[in-house]
């Protein structure tokens, strides 16, 4: 008994030796980030959809937020987009008016941008825009953190919107530094576990 408690303990600590050096060592991650942003192109178009991301409890942005928040201000600089959709909720600041301020403060126009202030969720997000892009004509083009985008643009055009995406590196430039491997890693693992539960639902 205690000689098979013994093999089973060394082939766990094996595993997750094995598992430290892979994502401390190896190009796993932004492998695996690459994988699910797809095409790394920045697509140009007339509506920009950015979805939010993480936030504080005291209203302020959070990392994923902030990074999204920033290249879809230079998104609007640069592409031609005479819109921007920001989706999220929060409290007790929605992270989509966080997200609205921050963007105006570099110098987005507000009447350029709308915002949808109650998704709690990625499905969300696809739900509760369509009444908002509905009345917008042009190409949309939706930007998210790359580990994101997977199952974000499958869920917008499996509810019918015609999305274009434009995925920001986030988990591949987090990547690049030893300590910033094993966060993105994490952030990569639950996205993969939430990727299967859309699909379980039928939501992509």
């Amino acid at each position: 008994m205690l000689n098979k408690i013994y093999q089973a303990l060394v082939r766990m600590l094996a595993g997750l030796g094995l598992l430290v050096v892979m994502v401390t060592f190896t190009p796993l991650v932004p492998w695996w980030a690459g994988r699910l942003a797809g095409s790394w192109e920045n697509p140009k178009g007339d509506v920009l959809i950015v979805l939010g991301g993480s936030s504080s409890r005291d209203g302020i942005i959070g990392e994923s937020s902030y990074l999204r928040a920033q290249y879809a201000v230079t998104a609007y600089r640069q592409d031609g987009f005479h819109t921007v959709v920001l989706t999220g909720a929060g409290r007790p600041i929605p992270v989509a008016t966080s997200m609205r301020d921050f963007m105006a403060c570099q110098g987005v126009p507000a009447s350029a941008m709308l915002s949808e202030t109650a998704s709690t969720s990625t499905r969300e997000n696809a739900l509760n825009s369509r009444s908002l892009l509905a009345n917008l004509p042009g190409r949309k083009v939706l930007l998210s953190s790359d580990y994101h985008m997977f199952r974000a643009c499958r869920v917008f055009r499996k509810l019918g919107l015609a999305v274009t995406p434009r995925p920001v590196p986030d988990a591949v430039k987090r990547a690049t530094q030893l300590r910033g491997r094993w966060p993105a890693f994490l952030d990569l693992l639950l996205e993969t576990a939430k990727i299967g539960y859309y699909y379980a639902r039928g939501w992509i």
